[in-house]
């Protein structure tokens, strides 16, 4: 049992208060000293995080870590301009230099005052977990990526090593807003990835699946969920033994479903992030209202999913997350908010202020991004191909957020043959740009998946966990990089 939970008893609303001896009229004194003369909004950002995490390798377990960090993060705003401070002590005295500091950065002038705040309801309840993850014994799961590993070896005998992780979290929050309200949260997460080497000869080639969000540990064992991310693993490692070098050449790409809205998460979604359109670095700056997609994309950030990895009861900035339609039948409606930039713009908050811990600034940061689904079956889509690329899984990507150029990797792909899938083909890279592939979609089928519950969205050094979903698409003209005409 971890320190916090043997406080499982206290309210969230009360954990920061009674662990570390404050009081509400010192969070009130806080913000009153932040918020003196001058500043628009302020607010507090209380955190305590344990995280465990275990590595397995060679079918040895290679590592076995426990964190816990905690700390208080203080934001004064004014104008554009953000001072912000933070103390990994959570004491009355840190508290007020911190607020004080911040205040110092955004503004000059001082008359403290404080601000009474009230406790709000967190709108949601996205993961009422039984238990904590952190409760199931660390025998438990070392025992289970040990079956991971076995499991993944029985696969095929070319599975020469296996490397799995498992890491389990969960953070305290509490907000307190010169908005005048406070609201606390208790946040799980997990994450199993899985990645096998397989080999024959000399050559040598790599396959790698895994899940999570923010969930009970028993997840992984529904169904034996873990063991079959370690099958799912082994294949892609086994099939790209026999992978022949993609073809290079501009052709019809069908993505599958799921992994493959990392695409659009990265090529687009962050192009739709409020901060990038304030400030006119995005390719979609000033086109809300026109039409920047195909009529059959309507796109989505939804924070609101149960148990997804990139869902929040409410985001790091005390606001309730909710499902915005970013594209709507190919027209731009709206772009994701937090508070900064809503203001500045003048447009609705969003949910979407999130940040990786209380050392960092909130910034506008999507959740759970997806297309949603056409009417085409998607054994059409490829029934309709006659030359081009299905590509199944990336394993990574760059884009450029100021134009939208992106080039993707592709770790599971296949040719398409007279509407057929043929052989498998590894190295193949797909080179585009956001907007523009937007508007080439012309089919969406009807099979929308979110991923497993993998992902990890970094920007301006700051990480957070998300989540990503796509139907199958089928999208023309897209330049392939491969090493074959």
């Amino acid at each position: 049992m971890t320190d916090a939970r043997a406080l499982e008893n206290v309210a969230p609303e009360r954990f920061f208060l009674d662990r570390f001896g404050l009081e509400e009229r010192n969070l009130e004194a806080a913000l009153g000293t932040a918020l003196a003369r001058g500043v628009d909004f302020a607010d507090l950002y209380f955190e305590f995080t344990t995280v465990e995490s275990l590595g397995l390798e060679d079918g040895q377990l290679r590592r076995a870590t426990k964190n816990v960090v905690h700390g208080v993060g203080v934001r004064a705003v004014a104008g554009d301009k953000t001072g912000y401070a933070y103390s990994d002590e959570i004491t009355l005295e840190s508290l007020r230099l911190a607020a004080r500091t911040a205040h110092a950065i955004s503004q000059s002038s001082a008359t403290e005052k404080p601000v009474a705040v009230r406790p709000r309801e967190k709108g949601h309840d996205l993961y009422a977990l039984r238990k904590s993850p952190l409760e199931d014994p660390l025998e438990e799961r070392a025992e289970l990526l040990s079956r991971i590993d076995v499991a993944a070896r029985r696969y095929d005998s070319r599975i020469v090593n296996v490397l799995a992780s498992l890491t389990v979290q969960e953070k305290w929050v509490l907000v307190v807003s010169s908005e005048g309200f406070r609201v606390a949260d208790v946040q799980p997460l997990l994450r199993l990835s899985v990645v096998c080497i397989a080999q024959e000869g000399t050559n040598r080639q790599q396959g790698s699946y895994g899940g999570g969000g923010r969930v009970e540990y028993g997840f992984l064992l529904e169904n034996d969920r873990a063991l079959e991310f370690a099958r799912r693993a082994a294949r892609q490692a086994v099939e790209n033994l026999r992978a022949v070098d993609a073809p290079a050449g501009t052709m019809t790409v069908v993505l599958g479903p799921g992994w493959p809205g990392v695409l659009l998460h990265e090529a687009v979604g962050h192009g739709l992030e409020g901060d990038f359109n304030r400030k006119k670095t995005s390719a979609f700056a000033g086109l809300l209202g026109q039409r920047v997609a195909s009529p059959l994309c309507t796109v989505v950030d939804d924070g609101t999913i149960p148990g997804r990895r990139g869902s929040l009861n409410f985001d790091d900035e005390g606001t309730p997350t909710s499902r915005t339609v970013l594209i709507e039948k190919g027209v731009l409606r709206t772009y994701l908010q937090d508070r900064l930039n809503a203001r500045l713009m003048g447009m609705p908050l969003t949910g979407n202020g999130r940040r990786e811990s209380f050392a960092h600034m909130p910034m506008p940061r999507m959740t759970n991004t997806f297309l949603l689904p056409g009417d085409t079956p998607p054994e059409d889509i490829v029934r309709s191909v006659s030359r081009g690329l299905y590509a199944a899984y990336f394993s990574g990507g760059q884009v450029d957020i100021t134009n939208g150029k992106f080039v993707f990797s592709a770790s599971e792909a296949y040719l398409i043959e007279d509407g057929k899938l043929g052989r498998r083909v590894k190295g193949a890279t797909l080179i585009g740009n956001g907007p523009d592939v937007l508007t080439r979609i012309g089919m969406v089928g009807t099979d929308l998946r979110l991923d497993e519950g993998i992902g990890t969205c970094g920007k301006n050094g700051q990480s957070v966990p998300v989540g990503v979903g796509l139907p199958t698409v089928r999208i023309d003209g897209l330049t392939v990089g491969g090493t074959r005409t």
